[in-house]
């Protein structure tokens, strides 16, 4: 008899999560939602270590910097915060003119980037401030500002050794911007709608794209090259690259046709399970009552958690099973 272990519940937000990370480790799970909050939890045991509170409207992004000391979060109270992971104190309050919809550290934690929304007649940019330069900080002053006319930024991340953004935007279109000229290094277009996440590989080679067009996308980090495709037929919010395996999860809505006819027990949204080489979809997790808005991988890669429109984030351990699966070619 092989005990699965039970997915722990995570109940600490009001409204959908937007937003769940872990840090470097992985003994720490940040998550974000629409109700201003910000919690963190142990991911070990689901106990909630505390909350970052300041923010007045829904908080869209959050990151965690290298060695866990600070974390960033976005919010469309049109600021960006800087906080001290260990005791919850503001350190710093960016404002800007419209809501923050991404934003993430670099490697050494020094630069932080975040893009704000295309509303209210402003226009969509990607600013920089290096925190080692506490002016940039008072004067509310990046370093450096790059105004995207066209087409919002919807999901960015960072390349890897911190020397450009990897920002994909509404139209489908994904954009390396240096973070030392601002300039466009490489364009690519292979997604036809919105990329709604773009999550990174553990080593920084690849990054993998999830997008309204019922797709996700694997790519190369630096030369912008379209590796895999991994096809669904609903639109896919979140997408993560497995640390250990070849694997990616996938998370999304499901048809209409089958929300009426859900148990009330258990929700039927599921997060997919692809192997990464060969494009296969080898299993599906449900428990959701709702649309799932973001997936990610533990470090470890023993476990995975996902964030949900019914406000709750969900850990699942995987069982041993999972580890000693081999899909037949």
């Amino acid at each position: 008899m092989v005990r699965i272990p039970k997915p722990i519940l995570l109940q600490g937000h009001e409204r959908s999560i937007t937003q769940i990370k872990y840090n470097r480790e992985g003994d720490l799970l940040f998550s974000v939602a629409k109700d201003t909050v910000a919690n963190v939890w142990y991911s070990v045991n689901g106990e909630r270590l505390g909350t970052y509170n300041g923010h007045t409207g829904a908080v869209w992004c959050v990151d965690c910097d290298w060695d866990t000391k600070n974390v960033l979060t976005g919010s469309a109270d049109n600021s960006c915060r800087l906080w001290d992971c260990e005791t919850g104190k503001q350190l710093a309050l960016l404002q800007t003119n419209s809501a923050v919809r991404t934003c993430g550290f670099d490697f050494s934690g020094n630069i932080i980037m975040f893009s704000t929304d295309k509303q209210m007649g402003y226009q969509c940019y990607l600013n920089f401030f290096d925190l080692r330069d506490p002016q940039q900080i008072e004067d509310n002053q990046p370093y450096l500002s790059i105004p995207c006319n066209d087409h919002k930024i919807t999901s960015a991340v960072w390349g890897p050794l911190g020397e450009f953004v990897i920002a994909g935007h509404e139209n489908g279109e994904l954009n390396q911007f240096s973070a030392k000229s601002g300039d466009i290094l490489k364009s690519a277009k292979e997604h036809t709608k919105q990329i709604n996440d773009i999550q990174t590989s553990v080593d920084l080679t690849m990054f993998i794209s999830a997008s309204k067009d019922n797709s996700a996308k694997l790519f190369d980090c630096t030369s912008l090259d379209h590796i895999k495709t991994f096809k669904t037929e609903r639109p896919v919010n979140s997408a993560a690259i497995s640390p250990i395996m070849d694997h990616v999860v996938m998370g999304g809505g499901q048809e209409a046709m089958e929300v009426t006819t859900t148990s009330t027990r258990i929700g039927k949204f599921e997060a997919r399970f692809f192997h990464a080489a060969y494009e296969e979809e080898f299993g599906r997790v449900k428990g959701h009552f709702g649309p799932i808005n973001c997936v990610a991988f533990h470090p470890d890669g023993k476990s995975y958690s996902s964030g949900g429109e019914d406000g709750y984030t969900r850990i699942h351990y995987f069982d041993s099973q999972y580890f000693d699966f081999e899909l037949e070619a």
